[in-house]
């Protein structure tokens, strides 16, 4: 590990330096690409500069401990060699959380997909609810969010809902929401006060670049229709709406959020090249089925990541047992305990799994 971390450090100074220099500083495509190399290796030379000197802290106060007659002095300095032991456990801790391996796609903007599961209308108003609780989340995060497609029902809820949030590091923090969300409440329309169970499916792709998925256009049709839902006259006027599919495959995608039909072919397209990437790494991993199991399930009621319970403002992640009394701020969009949490569990697993 130490040699790792020592490579890290060099490197570290070397572009440090290289930031500095009128060349690259003058040109705004090299400046920019040194400063987000910069920030990757940053956390981990600037941890290990801190773990090297606790280490000589450590050190120079054994050496004391040894050469005090004082019985007072000395009582001092073994305190000072117990918080010093504790503070380099703590930061080698620290550095093997910082050199586990990097999802490659963890910077990536995100598609999310929401569909309603078991529950018919209450399923989908509950992806209505989804659907704000990320975007306010994308909002306190700085990040933007952009609806591709919406098919709404009656009472405001949503079948289906897919948007894009663009902000750094939106796949790191959104990856472990994939799967089938639970709810429990009762519905406005329920006049025995039941309370009923119902499901939304919730799928994360990191958007795919342009260049990992070549597409033959001759394996798409595209499809242009008036788009429908709310949106005034100009919805009924000219047929903006895109409908695309990939004829091999057999997806399909639709998106008549723009009222500019390229920005909503732009928009389709993206979603288009993120599900085919998938779908192909999911096949190099040799278990596509299983990973889209993982991903969605079936959306029965039996199947869930996560319940939200609203008799008891309850919310509970089933993965890592996390259960957190405070579901109206959660669904407000304040979900960073628990995406917290599944981080820390998935580098704890990680660190288990290394150790083995």
């Amino acid at each position: 590990m130490l040699e790792k971390l020592e490579v890290f450090e060099k490197k570290y100074e070397e572009i440090s330096q290289r930031i500095c220099d009128p060349a690259v500083a003058a040109s705004a495509e090299k400046y920019t690409a040194a400063m987000k190399e910069l920030r990757q290796i940053e956390p981990v030379a600037l941890k290990y500069r801190e773990y090297k000197d606790c280490i000589t802290q450590l050190g120079d106060a054994k050496t004391m401990l040894g050469e005090e007659s004082d019985q007072e002095l000395k009582t001092l300095v073994e305190n000072e060699i117990r918080e010093l032991e504790e503070k380099e456990r703590i930061l080698a801790e620290e550095l093997k959380v910082l050199l586990l391996p990097k999802d490659p796609n963890d910077e990536r903007n995100v598609i999310v997909e929401i569909r309603g599961g078991a529950g018919g209308e209450e399923a989908a108003l509950f992806a209505g609810v989804l659907y704000r609780m990320y975007s306010m989340y994308a909002s306190k995060k700085g990040w933007s969010c952009e609806t591709v497609g919406a098919n709404e029902t009656e009472l405001g809820g949503f079948k289906e809902v897919s948007f894009m949030l663009n902000g750094d590091g939106a796949y790191s923090r959104l990856k472990f929401e994939s799967g089938v969300h639970r709810v429990q409440r009762v519905p406005d329309t329920e006049t025995q006060g039941r309370i009923h169970t119902s499901t939304v499916t919730v799928a994360v792709l990191p958007e795919a670049e342009d260049v990992e998925v070549s597409i033959d256009p001759s394996e798409l049709r595209i499809d242009t229709f008036r788009s429908s839902g709310a949106g005034g006259q100009h919805i009924n006027k000219t047929e903006s709406a895109i409908r695309i599919t990939h004829i091999p495959t057999g997806l399909v995608v639709e998106c008549q959020d723009e009222r500019s039909q390229y920005k909503n072919k732009d928009k389709a397209m993206k979603v288009l090249r993120s599900r085919l990437l998938e779908a192909e790494r999911e096949s190099q991993r040799g278990k596509l089925a299983e990973e889209r199991r993982l991903q969605v399930g079936t959306g029965d009621r039996s199947e869930r990541i996560r319940t939200y319970n609203y008799p008891q403002g309850r919310v509970t992640d089933h993965r890592i047992g996390l259960t957190l009394y405070k579901l109206e701020d959660i669904l407000n969009g304040n979900i960073d305990e628990i995406i917290d949490a599944l981080i820390a569990a998935d580098r704890a697993e990680k660190l288990k799994s290394g150790e083995e």
